[in-house]
């Protein structure tokens, strides 16, 4: 497996991290809500954002397998809290359910926290929905711990975030 940074350039990794990242809502929300919460194109444009704008500190990763192209997806971003102080968002993580349970998410995660910690960053977190044991248990086995909770303001749905300070 190979961890690296999305090509910009790559139309095709572009579209398919698109998907994949409204897949995440799908698993989280539910289809009902997918289109409600984001459309297809400003998860296109939010996902180019993150790799190509220049007011965000911000990086995509990669998860691929040779023979089977890209297979997981991590989406970092500096962040800061309404106490002033910076932290690295997990903005999206999503694994290709045939690809799930291989380790793929644990070095997505790995990944993710050793590239804040270049950029000075030593405080992550990440929400998702209080029903999402997966993502949950993965973030606790590195140390995350729900810090806050709360209805997510379109539908309602429990959000927890999970933070970890190092």
């Amino acid at each position: 497996m190979l961890i690296r940074e999305i090509d910009a350039n790559a139309t095709d990794e572009i579209d398919l991290v698109a998907a994949r990242m409204r897949a995440t809502v799908v698993e989280v929300e539910g289809e009902e809500n997918a289109d409600r919460l984001h459309s297809r194109e400003w998860i296109r444009e939010r996902l180019r954002w993150h790799v190509t704008g220049t007011d965000v500190v911000a990086k995509v990763l990669v998860a691929s397998i040779s023979g089977h192209g890209i297979v997981g997806h991590t989406i970092l971003r500096r962040e800061t809290d309404a106490a002033g102080q910076a932290f690295g968002l997990f903005s999206t993580s999503y694994v290709a359910p045939e690809h799930r349970r291989q380790g793929i998410a644990n070095a997505l995660l790995e990944a993710g926290e050793a590239w804040f910690a270049t950029i000075g960053l030593n405080a992550f977190a990440t929400w998702t929905s209080s029903t999402n044991s997966k993502l949950i248990r993965l973030y606790e086995r590195h140390g995350y711990r729900i810090t806050e909770s709360g209805p997510n303001d379109v539908t309602g749905t429990q959000m927890v975030r999970l933070s970890k300070t190092i």
